[in-house]
């Protein structure tokens, strides 16, 4: 499948009940080696401050209240009633890639989707950003279907237009950054989904920006051929203007494995330094599966 249609992403939302995005065990990078970040989650808001009844946990004793008022008191804490969650999906050329079952940019609509059906069915209010290399797109979080399937449609809208003949623009990426900085303020889960073409010195200064008052998760969606680039097969590339038959030999195929993992050293080590946590996504998987192993889940 190389560009997903309207129905397909759609479909996906019997699918999303399966996992969280707002797991309680860490998530780990299964590309970025050992590191995990903890995701805080929703918070919790003070309601009333009442007389301790038998059974109350004596961690929410409030002991100057206690004191003061000469009986046992305890704070009473609610779960925060909703969360935001914030898309930011790559639609470049870059991401029109894919060397088995679909195509870098298809697998970030996929999660896309998959993430906001699964916002929408816990009640919290979606939105997105959702960028190419000509435009950026902002859609404000609602909590509402018809707000979730206009995601949808413009994912498949952009997704058509990919076509090797047109040319990346990396700057897009942090341009994208800078919108999403203005919509999730503060207390949003923003999910980056991305293969981070482009990232220098600035994504990271806007990447701490939005880690500092909300949740961020780094999905890095990546094809083995581009993590592996085999030194046994010819291969046809094209930048968008020209093209070549590529012939690596086992030197370059040592070199470009070496580049790649040089690249993912160091965007770990500077998502790492920000508390980000990195979940792989491959394009010959599927999603759903990649998730819920991510998240130590099964179907």
């Amino acid at each position: 499948m190389i560009h997903p249609t309207l129905e397909q992403l759609v479909r996906l939302q019997f699918e999303a009940r399966e996992f969280s995005l707002l797991p309680r065990q860490p998530v780990h990078s299964l590309l970025s080696g050992r590191h995990a970040s903890r995701l805080r989650g929703r918070g919790l808001m003070f309601e009333e401050l009442r007389d301790y009844r038998p059974g109350d946990d004596i961690r929410t004793m409030d002991w100057k209240a206690t004191a003061r008022l000469r009986k046992p008191h305890v704070r009473v804490y609610t779960e925060e009633r909703e969360r935001p969650v914030l898309l930011v999906v790559d639609q470049r050329v870059n991401m029109f890639f894919g060397s088995a079952r679909t195509t870098k940019a298809t697998t970030a609509a996929e999660l896309a989707a998959l993430s906001a059906w699964r916002t929408l069915d816990v009640g919290d209010r979606v939105g997105a950003i959702l960028f190419d290399d000509e435009q950026i797109l902002k859609i404000r979080p609602h909590r509402s279907r018809q707000n979730v399937l206009r995601i949808c449609h413009e994912l498949v809208r952009m997704n058509g237009r990919l076509s090797a003949e047109r040319r990346s623009d990396p700057s897009m990426l942090n341009e994208a950054l800078r919108r999403a900085c203005n919509v999730a303020v503060h207390d949003h889960l923003v999910v980056l989904i991305t293969d981070y073409d482009g990232d220098d010195s600035t994504t990271h200064r806007l990447a701490t920006r939005l880690a500092a008052h909300n949740d961020v998760l780094a999905a890095l969606v990546y094809d083995p051929l581009g993590a592996d680039l085999k030194s046994d097969a010819s291969l046809q590339v094209t930048d968008g203007s020209r093209q070549l038959v590529l012939e690596p030999d086992e030197e370059f195929s040592c070199r470009f494995r070496t580049q790649f993992q040089r690249r993912c050293d160091q965007l770990r080590e500077r998502l790492s330094a920000i508390r980000i946590p990195i979940l792989p996504i491959c394009t010959h998987d599927g999603v759903i599966d990649q998730v819920l192993a991510a998240l130590g889940r099964r179907r």
